[in-house]
C-alpha cells in the first residue's frame, strides 16, 4: 500500500466515523464531513465560526450518482453536469431527502459538484457517499489553496489533512442555480459565464436575484487580516505611496499594466498578466502579505471576463465591509 493509498483510507475511515478532513479539490481545499451525518456537519459549522444559515456544497464522486442527492435532475442541469464534471461548477437544485437540512442552511434546495481533483476522488470513492464541504478556513478570511494554509489557519480542530498539494484553479467553483427554467450564476468561479454560455446557447445573468442562499454572499468574505482597498488601476501607485506616507504598513497588488514601475510600500506583489495564473495565486498573495505584515492591501480589479470576473468577485469581497462596521 502506497502513502497516498494509506492516507485517502485513513480519510475514509475519519468521514466514517463522523469526524472532519481537509480534502484537495481543484478550486481550494475543503473542510469536509459526511454529508448524511447531522452532528458531523455541525461541527464544521462550529469549526469554522459559520452561520448555520449558511449553506455547504455537497461533493459526490460522479455525474451519474446526482440522482440519489436531488429531488430531480431538470435537462439543463443535466446538461451542464455533463459538460463540467469533474470541474469546477456547483448545481443548486431541490434537496433530496438523502441530504440533511442542517447542510443546506435550513433550505429546500442544495448545491452539489464534482470535484476535479484525482485525490478529491479517489476519496469520494473510497468513502462511498457523500462529502459535505466548505473551505477549510475560519469563515469570511482568505481561502487555503495547500494543505499548509489548512494546518496554520484550523490547526488540531481538523482530524486528518488530506495533502494533495497547490491547488489547480485557486478560486472556489462557480454556482449556478438550476431549479428555474432559465440557469443564473450565483457566484461567479471556476467556470466562466462565456463556458455557461457557449453550452446553453443563450445568455446567462450573473449575480442572479434567486432567494436561493449560497455560500461566499457575505458582504465581508475571502479577506486577509489586512484591509483591502480597491482603486483603478492608473490610481494603484499613487494611493499606496499615500497610505505608506500616513503610517501604514501597505501591501500592493501591482497590476500588469504597471508592472516594474517602482512602488514606495511595505511590500509589493506583481500580479501575472494571465486571469488563470492570476485566479491560482490570488488567496496565496493576500496570505503572503498579510504575513509580511501589511495593513492594508492597495489592488485593482482586472477586466471582468473569463476568470477575471470571479476574480474581481473575490477582491470585492475581500474589501467588503468587516462585521464590527
Amino acid at each position: 500500500m502506497t502513502e497516498r493509498t494509506s492516507d485517502i483510507e485513513k480519510a475514509a475511515g475519519v468521514l466514517r466515523a463522523g469526524g472532519l478532513v481537509a480534502l484537495p479539490t481543484e478550486t481550494v481545499y475543503g473542510l469536509g464531513a459526511n454529508a448524511e451525518d447531522a452532528a458531523a456537519v455541525a461541527r464544521v459549522f462550529q469549526v469554522k465560526g459559520r452561520p448555520p444559515s449558511h449553506p455547504l456544497i455537497v461533493h459526490i464522486g460522479g455525474a451519474e450518482q446526482l440522482g440519489d442527492w436531488v429531488e430531480d435532475v431538470p435537462e439543463t442541469a443535466r446538461l451542464l453536469a455533463e459538460r463540467f464534471w469533474p470541474g469546477p461548477l456547483t448545481l443548486v437544485l431541490r434537496r433530496g431527502r438523502r441530504v440533511p437540512l442542517e447542510a443546506t442552511g435550513g433550505l429546500e434546495t442544495v448545491a452539489v459538484r464534482v470535484p476535479a481533483h484525482p485525490v478529491a476522488l479517489t476519496l469520494l470513492s473510497a468513502f462511498g457517499g457523500g462529502i459535505a464541504a466548505p473551505s477549510a478556513n475560519r469563515f469570511g478570511s482568505v481561502s487555503p489553496t495547500t494543505a499548509e494554509h489548512v494546518r496554520a489557519e484550523l490547526g488540531d480542530a481538523v482530524d486528518f489533512v488530506l495533502d494533495g498539494g497547490p491547488c489547480e484553479v485557486g478560486v472556489e467553483s462557480t454556482i449556478v442555480d438550476a431549479t428555474g427554467v432559465t440557469p443564473g450564476v450565483l457566484r461567479p468561479g471556476g467556470v466562466t459565464r462565456e463556458d455557461l454560455e457557449a453550452v446553453l446557447g443563450r445568455p446567462v445573468e450573473v449575480g442572479s436575484t434567486s432567494r436561493v442562499r449560497v455560500p461566499g454572499q457575505h458582504p465581508s468574505h475571502y479577506a486577509p487580516r489586512a484591509r483591502v482597498v480597491l482603486v483603478e488601476p492608473e490610481k494603484v501607485v499613487a494611493e499606496a505611496e499615500l497610505a505608506q506616507e500616513l503610517g501604514r504598513q501597505v501591501g500592493v497588488l501591482l497590476p500588469p499594466s504597471l508592472a516594474g514601475a517602482p512602488v514606495k510600500a511595505h511590500a509589493v506583489v506583481a500580479v501575472p498578466a494571465s486571469a488563470a495564473a492570476y485566479a491560482r495565486r490570488l488567496y496565496g498573495f493576500l496570505r503572503e502579505l498579510d504575513q509580511r505584515g501589511c495593513d492594508l492591501i492597495v489592488a485593482s480589479l482586472p477586466v471582468e471576463e473569463g476568470l477575471g470576473l470571479a476574480i474581481a468577485n473575490r477582491l470585492r469581497r475581500a474589501a467588503g465591509p468587516r462585521p464590527s462596521e
